[in-house]
């Protein structure tokens, strides 16, 4: 809901070419962005902070092929500036109440040849976002062969970030100096003297993703996932406007966390209603697979059968847990790694789906239903409507997918041609009022604001990791709200309680079935970080990933059964990337408060002021045992309940690996 809008706006002629700098500053003054063309006739922004400089002259445009000019010869026709402050509200999130605050500059110019281009600043007080509007005379189509937005970082620092691939973000982050990072994927997160940075894009719906190039020294150019023929992006007409492009600014590294600008650089919801899109607590026939004692294939191990379909859902019945997910169910999976055709309605003659559906509405639970493509998008494609149909039509309205494979024709997975293909699923999912949970996707920009049914993705290394690798170190869980978590949800599908995997290494069935498998493998975290993480990596849609016989009769899973994965509002309280993180969530009147920390053993304090004034708190408090240790005693913990106020400040102590998470009930 709209509370506050206003708009101002003036325009000025200017005549030719121009060297004198236009400027648009942030509502609270401290971010200033200036646009320019230089000496040569180039278009360049730069970007103070607090009076200091933070990005100097940095060039903008675009080149295209068959004569087209994205960049060339541009003169300035006029500046229009408008600003904006209004309310806004989504039907689930981090936050449901969103505040869009924002002074706009936007740069029009043209060449000879009637190319026309807006350059629209959005300048907010977390941050700066400009994408380019062009209209090109003449043509029927526009080839981009590159793109020349650069990032010239005034000083050296320190970076957080993936490497730059455009098949996979399943890759361990790095730390290292700012000017040593040759490549990176994006959210890319920094730190330059005492202001925290990440850059990132909004609204990538037609494009091909943006990835960084190390230029010398401290400076970065984008660049774009090609087509097989090299081509970046193909544009049908000649008017196209690009993903904005993004530098997420704060004084505090929880303050990147606390932004909202990826979202509010997205356009509005466009479905007629939300009232079928409802976050859920999961349990699902998953883990097994990955851990080899259970087979996606049909089998003697095959997990999704009719009777195990049950048995997870007379658990989630039981468990206040609304939903359940099923991998392996339907055939195709008997050709993995090789046609990797998959039947999208036809169950494995084990799996009787019908009867399943039936069961689970008995029993109040949702079916969230699975459709991996092994990267076979044609295939997919060809089924999408009647599979989407004929789910909805036994009452399934969620889906998880995945894209685990090579792409057909030397597509890659982050290319404009797979970022159509995800759109479509998107469009086509919400006429069947269904809602997405994305695994190898491209990553998010906050189109879940537009598509609400765009519930969460993976696109990081998730918990699977852990079962067939060196698994994913203590700082990683750390790292993730700092970084890929900045683009929004994840479903990092956490919460594994048999830590060391006692239960399946004992498994006579256990079956190696990946060339990582490690007789090491095992959760990098204490057990109390693995509940923990339920609050801290956010998903709308929350799993409980271990498979529910480490679940049944366990105390510590009280957390899950409290545990509501509709919250109202968020808030990082406290962290350093990579070094620990504190946030706490509301859900209705009860709050729950996630805290991890990396290889390093360390306390807290955390002001318990969030609270509401005046109201006494159940705080159930699950903590590392006085013995925790990730690597030697990981299991170790213990609950301790007491009554808190929001006078109280709350001594949070992590053992190494560790985490705490605390649920608040009022009294």
């Amino acid at each position: 809901m709209k509370t506050i809008l206003w708009t101002v706006s003036l325009l000025l002629v200017i005549c030719g070419c121009t060297s004198k700098p236009t400027e648009v500053v942030s509502p609270d003054g401290h971010i200033r962005l200036q646009f320019a063309l230089d000496d040569h006739n180039r278009m360049t922004y730069r970007i103070d902070v607090d009076d200091t400089a933070f990005v100097t002259p940095s060039a903008l445009g675009f080149l295209a092929g068959k004569g087209v000019n994205l960049s060339e010869g541009m003169k300035v026709v006029g500046t229009e500036f408008s600003a904006a402050d209004e309310t806004w509200t989504q039907p689930w999130g981090e936050n449901k109440s969103i505040r869009n605050h924002y002074n706009e500059m936007a740069v029009c110019l043209s060449d000879e040849a009637d190319t026309k281009l807006t350059l629209r600043f959005r300048v907010f007080d977390d941050g700066v976002g400009f994408r380019y509007e062009y209209e090109v005379a003449g043509v029927d189509s526009i080839f981009v062969t590159d793109e020349l937005t650069s990032f010239n970082m005034a000083q050296d620092g320190i970076s957080w970030s993936i490497p730059a691939n455009y098949e996979t973000y399943e890759l361990l982050y790095r730390t290292q100096p700012l000017s040593k990072t040759d490549n990176a994927n994006t959210p890319m997160t920094f730190k330059v003297g005492k202001t925290y940075a990440s850059i990132h894009e909004a609204a990538l719906t037609d494009f091909p993703e943006m990835t960084l190039q190390n230029t010398g020294g401290c400076g970065f150019k984008s660049e774009l996932a090609p087509w097989p023929d090299g081509i970046k992006a193909k544009i049908e007409g000649g008017s196209f406007n690009t993903p904005w492009r993004t530098v997420q600014i704060a004084s505090k590294a929880v303050g990147l966390i606390n932004s909202a600008l990826i979202l509010n650089l997205n356009e509005p919801c466009v479905l007629e209603s939300t009232d079928w899109i409802r976050p859920m607590k999961y349990v699902g026939i998953w883990w097994g697979m990955h851990l080899g004692v259970e087979s996606w294939v049909i089998n003697d191990r095959h997990g999704a059968t009719t009777e195990n379909a049950k048995r997870y859902i007379d658990f989630a019945a039981a468990n206040n847990i609304e939903a359940v997910m099923f991998e392996g169910w339907n055939e195709g999976w008997e050709n993995w790694g090789g046609t990797q055709n998959f039947d999208y309605t036809k169950p494995y003659a084990d799996f009787d789906i019908k009867e399943i559906a039936a069961y689970a509405r008995k029993k109040g639970v949702e079916i969230i239903g699975h459709h991996e493509t092994g990267g076979n998008i044609c295939n997919y494609e060809n089924q999408l409507d009647k599979a989407y149909e004929w789910y909805a039509d036994l009452g399934i309205h969620s889906v998880k997918t995945g894209y685990a494979g090579g792409l057909p024709n030397g597509h890659n997975h982050h290319g404009q041609f797979n970022v159509r293909h995800y759109r479509n699923v998107v469009k086509t999912a919400a006429k069947y009022r269904t809602t997405l949970d994305v695994h190898e996707p491209i990553k998010d920009t906050g189109i879940r604001r537009t598509y609400p049914n765009m519930m969460t993705r993976e696109g990081a290394r998730g918990m699977e990791w852990n079962a067939w690798s060196e698994g994913n170190p203590p700082e990683h869980h750390v790292m993730l709200p700092f970084t890929r978590l900045l683009g929004g949800p994840m479903d990092y599908t956490p919460g594994i309680f048999d830590v060391l995997y006692k239960r399946a290494k004992n498994n006579p069935d256990r079956k190696k079935w990946n060339m990582k498998d490690s007789k090491d493998c095992r959760i990098n975290t204490t057990l109390a970080k693995q509940i923990a993480n339920w609050v801290i990596l956010y998903s709308p849609l929350q799993m409980a990933a271990d498979m529910i016989e480490n679940y049944e009769g366990h105390p510590a899973f009280r957390f899950f059964r409290d545990f509501d994965a509709d919250c109202d509002w968020s808030e990082a309280l406290a962290g350093e990337p990579g070094e620990y993180v504190a946030i706490v969530r509301k859900a209705k009147d009860k709050y729950f408060l996630g805290a991890a920390t990396d290889e390093e053993a360390r306390s807290i304090d955390v002001k318990l002021d969030f609270l509401e004034k005046g109201k006494t708190y159940a705080a159930v408090i699950y903590a590392d045992g006085k013995d925790a240790d990730w690597e030697t005693n990981p299991e170790s913990y213990e609950i301790i309940e007491k009554q808190v106020t929001s006078d109280d400040t709350l001594t949070i102590v992590m053992a190494k690996g560790g985490g705490q998470a605390v649920s608040f009930m009022p009294i």
